[in-house]
């Protein structure tokens, strides 16, 4: 069990394995910049060789989420902070970038969007969720993940087994485009609907309910790579200057190689 002085050290490793994922998030957003605003050729096979990837360290980013939540004091308030700032993206990518030429750039419900909506389920449902041995927790997500990850084709299933055909006429609109419902013709440059990745987060819940009924490894309290903790540690307003400096990076090469 953890000591009182020990839950109140920060947990660095947490920071750290955060601070990584968005390490990764920003050479991949600058890899796609480069490719669709000043078609690089390196940048576009880049692209290509780290998208594969990409799922893995969002979904890093996703769990350690879910674990941060459980330490959290005023996780409503964090959600409702996070989802004006998601809304922010919403509105400048897809109404003031058009206007000034950028296209294809509109994002309704990013990651920012996801992780907001995520945060404000669990500060809702945090008591119940406490109730459900951790273990259990992570068993029903991972059963719960791959059933729901063909909602956006219109299947509840597990490989070739459909389960449930949604119906079709839901898919006429795009209102339940946050659950990974949407019609043909849907685009969104940055794009995590609830449904798989909820049960990403919901398994991070459930690990940092366990690691604060039964304490955190000692090893977790140690500082290793001071860099990535900050990275970590300033995840979100990185997150919202990264693009815009990435952009102008580029820029600026393309004019000295022009």
């Amino acid at each position: 069990m953890r000591t009182d002085t020990a839950a109140k050290k920060r947990i660095f490793l947490i920071d750290e394995i955060r601070g990584l994922a968005v390490l990764c998030m920003i050479f991949y957003h600058a890899f796609y910049v480069f490719d669709s605003f000043f078609d690089w050729e390196w940048a576009d096979a880049l692209f290509k060789f780290f998208m594969p990837v990409q799922p893995f360290f969002a979904g890093i980013f996703i769990f350690i989420c879910g674990i941060s939540c459980t330490l959290s004091k005023n996780n409503l308030k964090r959600g409702a902070i996070l989802l004006g700032v998601a809304l922010g993206f919403t509105l400048v990518t897809a109404v003031v970038m058009p206007k000034l030429g950028f296209i294809d750039c509109e994002i309704y419900f990013g990651i920012l969007h996801f992780l907001a909506v995520s945060i404000l389920i669990y500060a809702l449902l945090s008591k119940p969720l406490s109730k459900v041995p951790p273990a259990i927790g992570v068993i029903f997500c991972a059963a719960l993940y791959p059933f729901t990850s063909g909602i956006s084709e219109g299947l509840l299933s597990y490989g070739g087994l459909v389960v449930c055909k949604i119906p079709e006429v839901l898919y006429g609109s795009n209102l339940l485009m946050p659950l990974g419902i949407y019609k043909q013709g849907f685009f969104s440059a940055d794009y995590f609907p609830l449904f798989p990745d909820i049960f990403i987060f919901l398994s991070g819940v459930f690990a940092g309910l366990h690691l604060a009924k039964n304490g955190y490894p000692e090893f977790s309290y140690s500082k290793r790579i001071p860099f990535f903790g900050f990275l970590g540690r300033n995840a979100l307003p990185i997150y919202v200057v990264h693009m815009p400096i990435v952009y102008a990076l580029g820029y600026i090469i393309n004019m000295i190689i022009n």
